[in-house]
């Protein structure tokens, strides 16, 4: 089998179950996404990965794009590809398939309680894939400080325009780098 068939196939046994497992959108992955890529794999080194994550967050679109910049690492532009198919479209037949057979059953007990039980996971999810990303990540201490200074801002006041706590993190790097 020739290496590159073996590193697309590689991408769709690591993305696909992702997608499937995608309970509270694409940021509950990224700690699975960094152990495959970096310690299963070794497609990226850790450093790589954090550049990776940051190029897939102000790029436009969605976060999860990190799969194809992982996938053209790893494979160029055919991994991009695949890589992002694999992680986009099992979790999309899913979501109509659901969505359809969801409607219908509204209002009822388990229903109700379906969606209470997920909460906690894709909550559980979400905070996974920050810590991943904290723990990886180049700067340090001063990161660690920004997030909890955001997280305690955020639960203080839900609705905080990001500008701020941009603002608030922004001033924390340049007193870390002064000091």
């Amino acid at each position: 089998m020739p290496d590159e068939f073996r590193a697309l196939l590689a991408l769709v046994v690591v993305f696909v179950p992702l997608s499937l497992l995608s309970i509270g959108g694409g940021a509950s992955l990224l700690a699975d996404m960094e152990h495959q890529s970096v310690t299963v794999h070794g497609w990226t080194t850790p450093r790589e990965f954090a550049d990776l994550f940051a190029i897939s967050r102000v790029a436009p679109g969605p976060g999860t794009m990190l799969a194809a910049l992982i996938g053209w690492k790893v494979a160029g532009w055919a991994g991009a590809v695949v890589a992002t198919v694999a992680l986009y479209l099992p979790s999309s037949l899913v979501v109509y398939g659901a969505a359809r057979l969801w409607g219908r059953w509204r209002g009822s007990v388990w229903h109700a309680a379906v969606e209470r039980g997920l909460a906690p996971v894709a909550a559980g999810l979400l905070l996974s894939g920050g810590i991943a990303v904290l723990r990886i990540s180049p700067g340090g201490p001063t990161v660690w400080a920004a997030a909890i200074i955001a997280t305690v801002l955020l639960l203080r006041w839900p609705r905080l325009h990001p500008l701020a706590l941009f603002a608030t993190c922004g001033t924390l790097f340049g007193v870390a780098a002064l000091w």
